[in-house]
């Protein structure tokens, strides 16, 4: 799997595309903590479930269903909770972008079971075939120099892209022309 902080630098980025007020700040902290929940099915692995079953790790939780799923929940939750800005739809989108790119991550790594992208229709687990990410450990065993390579792949692969995404979306966001006003 990616590391939790790029899941979440993942998930800024694609919150930078949207406008603040589709996707508000605290919007952007949601996907940012929703951003590893897929990750949560790793408690089966102390659980003996098999890494390759449905519930397994990047089974079930690591789906475009689950993202589906997942993000539109989160959009009812965020709305519902009282919390200001964003429709619904908006939101929905949002967050369901931000599940799929965990998936998508994890697929770009070079450990794990793959993942079921298909689940629960199908428990297929898919890599893709260019997969430069270190995989990073279920669990917290310390910074060592093997979470030195993991910090610099994810860097190279995954947090210098987050920026530059996020960096485009501001500037194409900026010169969008706002609703109800007219350039002249």
């Amino acid at each position: 799997m990616a590391s939790v902080f790029s899941h979440a630098a993942t998930a800024v980025a694609i919150g930078a595309c949207f406008d603040r007020q589709g996707v508000p700040g605290r919007a952007l902290l949601a996907g940012a903590a929703i951003a590893f929940v897929p990750d949560l099915d790793a408690i089966g692995h102390w659980m003996g479930i098999p890494s390759r079953s449905l519930l397994g790790h990047r089974g079930l939780t690591h789906s475009l269903a689950f993202a589906l799923a997942g993000g539109l929940a989160a959009a009812w939750a965020y709305t519902r909770s009282g919390m200001r800005g964003g429709s619904r739809a908006t939101l929905g989108l949002f967050f369901t972008l931000v599940l799929v790119s965990h998936g998508l991550l994890d697929a770009l790594t070079n450990g794990g079971p793959g993942i079921a992208f298909f689940s629960p229709f199908s428990n297929h687990r898919y890599f893709f075939p260019f997969r430069p990410i270190q995989v990073s450990p279920i669990g917290i065993n310390g910074f060592n120099e093997r979470g030195v390579r993991i910090f610099l792949t994810e860097l190279r692969w995954v947090l210098l892209p987050a920026a530059a995404l996020a960096a485009i979306g501001i500037v194409v966001r900026r010169s969008w022309p706002r609703r109800g006003k007219v350039s002249a």
